[in-house]
């Protein structure tokens, strides 16, 4: 089974920036695509941006020109820049993976603990 480690939430000011990370550890066959989602309270979840294993990517409108996703396949992690961040940007935020295992080779959606970003003066 993968397991999804994040980090790099916290507490920002309009304007600022944060960077997620992401890295997918343990036992697996090989990452697809990689993803970002959020939640913010009372709303659903909804996609933020995703990237392919050969580095083609998809964003969210409200994000376009703002956030930045990457990935190192090397460290099997998934990153996502955020600049220039608004209150509405305020959410927790999930790391997504599709994911093959190694035992069935058969795929699978893995989704991260969530990390809380709160953009606030």
């Amino acid at each position: 089974q993968v397991q999804l480690v994040e980090s790099g939430g916290g507490l920002v000011q309009p304007g600022g920036s944060l960077r997620l990370s992401c890295a997918a550890s343990g036992s697996f066959l090989r990452l697809y695509s990689m993803g970002w989602y959020r939640q913010a309270p009372g709303k659903q979840r909804d996609l933020v941006a995703t990237i392919t294993t050969g580095g083609s990517t998809n964003y969210a409108d409200s994000v376009k020109g703002r956030f930045t996703i990457s990935r190192d396949n090397a460290k099997n992690t998934v990153y996502l820049q955020m600049n220039s961040l608004k209150p509405e940007d305020t959410a927790v935020y999930y790391c997504n993976v599709d994911v093959a295992s190694s035992l069935s080779h058969m795929r699978y959606d893995k989704w991260g603990q969530g990390t809380q970003v709160t953009v606030s003066s």
